[in-house]
């Protein structure tokens, strides 16, 4: 059990979830990681608590309802309570027009960027209804605006992911619950590596950083409770 905040991060183990983890501990949230791969948790929660912060390890496939619930039991019965999520996985494949993707991978993107949002916030809600909590949706620039480059399936699960944060917004006021559509451009991880043509280094530096985003997801956050910040584009000035 634990005084502090907690914040419930998917996609906890690298790139902007890792940041956010890492900011978020700092401004006083005991952390609890989220994702498919338990090294990368581990080592983001060394980090966490190197730094005086208080982080715990959660694996778990978003894409897996059954194992979402469970995991919000162990969470609660680890730490008491919850106050906020930060969804930050996210799945792209390098086919990504209807003439090369697979359906397949249509499913798998739709299941993770989508469905899997929608089961995290569907079992936390009750707990984020007793405080009045906040959820931050990492989204993407393709979610705000059309991007070719983005995909079929990808686009699709990120418009989509707006309509969640406005029915959340209009049906939880009462209780009191803020929910964020974060849209960042271009953003320099390992996710990039899934492009059909990779970045280089010369065109990663003037992208934002990982620690950009987690400034923002602070921001919101950390934003009185009067206070909703129901869309956030956020944009490397290189990005047109």
């Amino acid at each position: 059990m634990t005084d502090a905040r907690v914040l419930w991060i998917t996609g906890g183990g690298s790139g902007m979830g890792a940041a956010v983890a890492e900011q978020a501990a700092r401004d006083g949230w005991t952390v609890v990681l989220s994702g498919r791969r338990t090294d990368r948790l581990d080592a983001v929660a060394q980090t966490v608590r190197a730094a005086g912060g208080s982080a715990d390890v959660l694996p778990l496939d978003t894409a897996d309802v059954t194992a979402v619930a469970t995991a919000r039991d162990v969470l609660l019965g680890r730490h008491g309570r919850l106050d906020g999520l930060v969804l930050a996985a996210g799945l792209n494949a390098p086919e990504r027009r209807w003439d090369d993707q697979t359906m397949a991978d249509f499913r798998a993107i739709v299941d993770t960027n989508l469905t899997g949002v929608v089961a995290v916030v569907d079992v936390a809600l009750p707990s984020l209804r007793a405080v009045g909590g906040t959820v931050v949706v990492v989204s993407s620039y393709a979610g705000w605006s059309f991007q070719p480059g983005a995909g079929v399936a990808y686009s699709a699960s990120k418009t989509a992911l707006a309509s969640v944060v406005r029915t959340l917004n209009q049906q939880e006021a009462e209780h009191g619950v803020r929910a964020t559509h974060l849209c960042p451009g271009d953003v320099a991880t390992d996710f990039l590596d899934r492009r059909p043509v990779v970045p280089d280094a010369a065109a990663r530096a003037v992208m934002l950083q990982p620690e950009d985003v987690a400034r923002a997801v602070s921001f919101v956050l950390e934003a009185p409770s009067h206070v909703r910040v129901d869309e956030l584009v956020v944009s490397p000035v290189a990005q047109r």
